[in-house]
């Protein structure tokens, strides 16, 4: 990749001089070292990247710039503005970054969600020394980003260290007023940090609204550490498959003091004002042909649109019996106000999840949007869901009922205003949970899993166990939702086809083999899950030490050093019961054997947590230990703990249901 040398003509010249006569601070001039698809325009505009896809381009002002103080080696203030447009082709593409980097060669780094700054190699290691402020415009969930509109600050990685949705606050009320990165209008950035205090600030805001005091992120971190004495200063930007015209209007940078003021009556002018003469006069051409067929358009779409609503109201025969579970379309198209965005819950793995208020009787409801493919399996699918809805336990998630529109099924359930377990463990709320809490929802899902297996005349499998799968009512109680859907959902599926549910981190090694779920692969997630709520963390963590990766190994490993309670929830500090802690965590480990013959039933698992019956001591562990049943042989390791064996007939396994 060629590098051009530029010289920009000055806008408002001001140049500072450090010790070795380097330039220091700019306002948008002095040389830039350009690469990839950044340009400039004859006009001044500075084009980052173009509707090319699949590339990125890099600018950085050409002299390096002196960050640390040569007595103590501390990072020296500084600040910088830029004024940015992000223009996309059709959809947003992967956006810009504002990026410190210890070289202008970044030939190596890939484009697409990498942003022109890293690759596969080196993502997250300490020697970048790169410290970069992002305007992202994709929502990657390997970078765990927050939405498709966000603005972080990156250190080493784009896994984001803060991030906020693009914003500002205003000064005289404090509200949040949301931006859209790729709207194509132009907008400032400020970017500073206090070397003193060590704090980066990051605001955001329209170019005619000044800058708001209130800063967008605020970090406080020394940065020291991070950088290098001598660090270049510009941007980098890149497209994908998606891809977006990224402009900076203006830059102004100051080492150790305040980014001169841009000129904003000197910026140059966006492509598409200059062709906004040309698109009007196409404009008036065309736009009397567009009004006719819109009108022909409006005339056969109400026809059909009537039509339409004729064949969704008609309830085929075999859809009578199931008549007092039929909810009515138009209702819960009111309740949901048209499924718009603002009343999503959730996104789960078989659809997404609507709050609603049905209109006559005023209930709060949460409505599940599931897609089905299989015309020959709806009538299969409606009859199972009748059957679940015929549920009733306190710790069950109530399915009121359904409704049927083509080939999408929509399932009302009763609201759970706490949403899901997973934002106390991950999410917003991490850390409020105590002991007592966390004890009674492990109490509460057992409660509701048992009743499921052996409780309700049917055996119903949930193959689907997890943080996300378990709310919170008004109580503060566990109740477990979607059970049953993971296997309603296998109607639409090809039965040559192999098709495992779960996920993963919960599916037990019999089912992971054969597909085949059954109550002891529920009881394998079931263990995970406990192990989950009282160590605090995910079955997987892949950046965790290689050791801590596998939740049920690293517990394993705490047992067998003889300190299991090493793998407690660091949050909850000592605040916890010694003895339901090591009941918790060695009940998870049993529950998730690797041979599901050492799993014991729901049954026994509730006698266990309600107290009622006792873990064996020694036994236990032994049957623990011998992961792989290579010790002994089966049946004497068996025999050797008061739990007894599941037998797994076909009535249990969910194919055969």
């Amino acid at each position: 990749m060629s590098y051009m040398m530029i010289m920009i003509f000055s806008l408002l010249v001001q140049i500072g001089t450090s010790t070795n006569n380097i330039p220091d601070d700019f306002i948008f001039n002095g040389y830039l070292n350009l690469d990839g698809t950044a340009e400039l325009g004859s006009d001044g505009l500075f084009t980052l990247t173009n509707s090319s896809e699949i590339q990125s381009g890099h600018a950085f002002y050409n002299f390096p710039i002196h960050f640390k103080n040569s007595t103590n080696g501390s990072l020296t203030s500084f600040s910088t503005s830029f004024i940015f447009a992000i223009v996309p082709k059709t959809f947003s593409g992967h956006g810009l970054a504002f990026v410190i980097s210890p070289t202008k060669e970044l030939s190596e780094a890939l484009p697409a969600q990498y942003l022109g700054l890293f690759n596969r190699e080196n993502i997250g290691l300490r020697s970048n020394h790169l410290l970069a402020v992002e305007l992202d415009t994709f929502q990657n969930a390997e970078f765990n980003d927050i939405n498709d509109n966000h603005v972080g600050i990156d250190i080493n990685s784009l896994n984001s260290i803060a991030s906020a949705p693009a914003g500002y606050f205003a000064d005289k009320s404090g509200a949040f007023n949301n931006l859209s990165l790729a709207s194509g209008k132009p907008m400032q950035v400020w970017v500073e940090y206090d070397g003193i205090h060590r704090q980066l600030n990051v605001t955001l805001a329209p170019i005619n609204v000044p800058k708001p005091k209130q800063p967008l992120l605020s970090l406080t971190q020394d940065l020291s550490p991070f950088l290098l004495d001598y660090m270049y200063v510009g941007f980098s930007s890149s497209t994908g498959q998606l891809s977006s015209s990224n402009y900076i209007l203006g830059w102004s940078f100051k080492l150790d003091g305040q980014a001169p003021e841009i000129d904003l009556s000197r910026l140059p002018k966006l492509p598409r004002n200059r062709q906004q003469k040309q698109i009007k006069r196409i404009l008036a051409i065309i736009l009397p042909l567009i009004s006719f067929l819109v009108l022909v358009v409006i005339i056969f779409g109400a026809f059909a649109m009537s039509r339409m609503k004729k064949i969704m109201e008609v309830l085929e025969d075999w859809e009578v019996q199931f008549g007092p579970h039929r909810f009515n379309y138009k209702d819960l198209f009111i309740a949901t106000k048209g499924f718009k965005d603002k009343e999503l819950l959730g996104r789960g793995g078989f659809g997404r999840v609507y709050h609603g208020v049905l209109p006559t009787s005023k209930i709060q409801v949460a409505v599940k949007r599931v897609s089905h493919d299989s015309r020959q399996g709806m009538r299969e699918f409606v009859a199972e869901i009748a059957t679940i809805g015929r549920l009733r336990h306190p710790n069950l998630v109530r399915l009121l009922g359904y409704c049927r529109r083509k080939q999408e099924l929509f399932l009302v359930y009763d609201f759970m205003p706490n949403g899901s377990l997973e934002k106390y463990l991950y999410g917003q709320l991490k850390g409020t949970l105590n002991w007592k809490q966390r004890f009674k929802i492990i109490r509460d899902i057992a409660s509701g899993l048992f009743y499921l297996h052996q409780q309700w005349v049917q055996v119903i499998i949930h193959r689907d166990i997890k943080a996300s799968n378990i709310l919170i009512d008004n109580e503060f109680n566990g109740r477990l939702g979607d059970f049953g859907l993971a296997k309603l959902c296998d109607h639409g599926i090809d039965p040559q086809t192999s098709h495992v549910a779960g996920t993963l981190g919960y599916i037990a090694p019999e089912m992971a083999r054969t597909g085949k779920a059954s109550t002891s692969t529920d009881l394998f997630a079931f263990g995970v899950f406990m192990l989950e709520v009282v160590c605090g963390r995910r079955p997987v963590e892949p950046r965790a030490s290689p050791d801590e990766i596998i939740l049920i190994d690293w517990v394993f490993e705490c047992l067998e050093r003889g300190n299991i309670l090493e793998a407690i929830d660091q949050q909850l500090g000592a605040e916890y019961v010694v003895e339901e802690a090591e009941l918790i965590l060695k009940l998870g480990l049993l529950c998730s054997h690797t041979i599901a013959a050492a799993r014991p039933s729901m049954s026994t698992v509730v006698q266990y947590l309600e107290g009622e019956a006792q873990l064996p001591a020694e036994d236990l562990i032994y049957i623990i230990k011998s992961r792989d049943f290579s010790e002994a042989p089966k049946e004497q390791a068996l025999l050797s703990i008061s739990i007894p064996p599941i037998a797994i007939s076909e009535p249990f396994i969910s194919q055969g249901r």
